[in-house]
């Protein structure tokens, strides 16, 4: 439990209101608020909960003036360049990196649990439409596994959340998958027991005959490593909207499948996890209107003109997201080797914006760099990865993060969620008959 101290509160008509402050280890330190309304008889106010500590936790830490993302104290950069995806899933949901037989026995537990477990699955998944969105899919095949095994999880005993939280992480990849080759037509390929989990993960989107360029051999490990660390790099952001939903419905004692299918509906938005989308849909709006792209920062300068630059600047990062830093290195690496002739006028649209942002004094002096999200939507799109199915791949990526909050409320006693209001409708009015009105 954090340290405390008490701070004085100015509340008007009410004398000496004292309330604990809670001590963080780094960032800000927080007032609690809970007695405030027996105290003052007022509740606070604070639309978006932006300076509310929802919770206590143990697992990320941000500091969006510097620039700084901690994973269990560890810095992003250090994790994203000399981890693998699997050893960051584990420091998330056990606290430390594994040792090399504790990341064995981890690897092989989530091979164990990548197998569809129930065999209805695919077709589930096969009744919807080709073109149907991924999330929606996703939310399907997650709900179907909430379905199979809300009798035997229980949430209150430490090995059957672990279980579940093995078999939630190894699950969702292969669901990912396998919606990924159903909506291109393809077969759905079982995993192997032999391969990494990012490995296993891009074989089973591909195989022998698949459109991502896997057959050459140093080819393949450069696209394994950059899916490594795309995925390090969204596997945990603090208590986002998508976090904080999971939270939120976990704390009623729904079970892991059902929080995290909230989870995914509340990434789904372009707000949120679909910015890496809506980055490919406004570059190609840009390349088919046939403007030259000076039109459209013009316009994104203009404050009266509603058209923004998606994929640029970040609410929490008021300096450089720290994660591009990591990513568009990785970008310009394989658009050296990658860049399809079809996408050439796309993927030279998205590197003079960068340029633009990164020289431009009018981004540079409001720190409106490019993002995480500008980046991963161009390596994704490079790979020949449809845009549609980006903002799955965050799902698929979060879901350690958001497993592990979950896991971290369960195990440290949880309090059901009840957010207040401010009440600003009409007071006290009594029913007219309708032909009296």
């Amino acid at each position: 439990m954090s340290k405390e101290r008490s701070a004085d509160l100015s509340v008007p008509g009410k004398d000496g209101v004292e309330l604990p402050v809670h001590e963080g280890t780094d960032g800000p330190d927080a007032v609690d608020i809970t007695s405030i309304y027996k105290q003052t008889g007022c509740f606070t106010y604070d639309p978006g909960f932006v300076s509310t500590a929802s919770c206590e936790s143990k697992i990320t830490y941000i500091d969006g003036g510097q620039g700084l993302l901690r994973y269990r104290g560890y810095p992003i950069e250090q994790l994203a360049e000399n981890g693998t995806y699997a050893e960051v899933v584990y420091l998330l949901l056990y606290g430390e990196l594994p040792k090399t037989d504790e990341l064995e026995r981890f690897n092989a537990s989530l091979a164990d649990h990548m197998p569809f477990t129930d065999s209805r699955i695919p077709d589930l998944l096969a009744s919807f439409s080709r073109d149907a969105h991924p999330m929606a899919m996703l939310m399907a095949a997650l709900s179907a596994l909430a379905a199979q095994y809300h009798e035997e999880t229980d949430i209150h005993d430490a090995d059957n959340r672990d279980r579940a939280t093995h078999r939630l992480i190894a699950q969702v990849a292969t669901i990912f998958a396998a919606i990924f080759q159903y909506r291109r037509g393809g077969e759905i390929i079982a995993p192997r027991k032999d391969l990494s989990y990012c490995d296993n993960l891009l074989h089973m989107m591909s195989a022998e005959n698949g459109d991502l360029p896997l057959d050459d051999t140093a080819m393949r490990a450069a696209v394994v490593r950059a899916m490594d660390v795309i995925l390090i790099l969204h596997a945990d952001h603090e208590q986002n909207a998508s976090t904080s939903t999971v939270r939120m419905a976990g704390s009623t004692d729904a079970g892991p499948y059902a929080a995290v299918v909230a989870g995914v509906c509340a990434l789904w938005g372009p707000a949120h996890g679909g910015a890496n989308e809506a980055v490919i849909r406004m570059l190609g709006e840009m390349i088919s209107s046939g403007k030259p792209l000076s039109e459209y920062i013009d316009r994104a300068k203009d404050k009266s003109d509603p058209f923004r630059l998606m994929g640029f600047g970040h609410r929490v990062y008021k300096n450089y997201d720290p994660r591009a830093t990591i990513i568009r290195e990785i970008c310009h690496e394989l658009l050296s080797d990658l860049k399809d002739e079809k996408d050439k006028d796309l993927l030279d649209a998205a590197i003079e914006l960068e340029r633009t942002a990164l020289e431009d004094p009018y981004f540079v002096k409001r720190k409106l760099y490019p993002n995480v999200d500008f980046y991963s939507g161009i390596i994704f799109k490079a790979l020949g990865i449809d845009s549609s199915m980006f903002t799955a791949i965050f799902a698929l990526s979060r879901t350690s993060g958001w497993i592990s909050h979950w896991n971290e409320m369960l195990a440290g006693g949880v309090r059901l969620s009840r957010p207040r209001q401010l009440y600003t409708g009409s007071r006290a009015r009594d029913y007219v008959p309708i032909k009296e009105r």
